[in-house]
């Protein structure tokens, strides 16, 4: 006897459901630690996560001693992405992160920025400048890109003479925040909080030489409780996708 139309409607709508159930069972939530200043590539990269593997990417920003300290403690991120190399492997020796997951995916650039057209120069002459009032930089013992700040500072021969102007900021983003509102003239902030489509897209902006401070290689690690989840793994493989990399270099990193 010949199936009935009815008999094959059915089927086909069985065949859909179950490979609607299968997908939904197969993507996953990951839990992201993320480094602050790299907020703006990673949304659009776990949008575009989402979108191509099905899998959400749950973000939380923070500076990476920050970051840190809640991994210790029992937060339940399954991936780190620091803005060092230094807490990642701190993560693996200590057992918190899975030895053979690290890898570098960007390395960041430190700018001096000011939302005031002219008034950062190319060359940092401005931090010279007498006038200048407040300077912010986030904390460098929780922040490398703080460590980074000072580092050139010193290099450049201002940290003293600039210790009464200095304003410090928990992250990165604070400290952005801080120059964006007035509060600060100037700042030392991660170069892909202002970096659009090839240039500075706002403001004034000094991409100050690598050569002023450590470079900023940022490491991602996959942390104890992403050990056997699909998302999580198929995130750090995403990172070093063609399309991560592209997004990561419209910000200003180099991937």
């Amino acid at each position: 006897m010949k199936p009935t139309f009815r008999a094959h409607f059915r089927a086909l709508l069985l065949a859909v459901l179950a490979g609607g159930l299968a997908t939904a069972a197969a993507a996953e939530e990951v839990s992201v630690a993320v480094a602050a200043n790299f907020s703006a590539p990673m949304q659009r990269i776990a949008a575009a996560f989402e979108s191509d593997t099905g899998h959400k990417a749950q973000l939380s920003f923070g500076a990476t001693g920050m970051l840190y300290a809640q991994i210790k403690n029992g937060a339940p991120f399954q991936v780190l992405l620091a803005a060092d190399q230094q807490t990642p492997t701190k993560l693996v020796h200590e057992g918190a992160a899975l030895a053979g997951s690290q890898f570098t995916y960007a390395t960041g650039r430190l700018v001096l920025w000011s939302p005031k057209a002219g008034l950062v120069d190319d060359t940092g002459a401005v931090l010279k400048n007498a006038q200048l009032a407040h300077v912010s930089y986030c904390n460098p013992q929780l922040a490398p890109y703080g460590a980074a700040a000072v580092a050139a500072m010193k290099a450049l021969g201002v940290f003293e003479t600039l210790q009464p102007k200095l304003v410090q900021a928990q992250n990165i983003a604070q400290a952005y925040q801080f120059v964006a509102s007035g509060n600060a003239q100037i700042g030392f902030i991660a170069l892909s909080q202002v970096y659009r489509d090839g240039r500075i897209a706002q403001g004034s902006g000094w991409i100050l030489p690598a050569a002023l401070y450590t470079p900023l290689h940022q490491d991602a690690v996959l942390l104890v409780n992403g050990q056997g989840h699909a998302g999580a793994t198929e995130l750090l493989a995403y990172l070093k996708s063609d399309k991560a990399r592209a997004l990561m270099r419209s910000y200003g990193y180099d991937p």
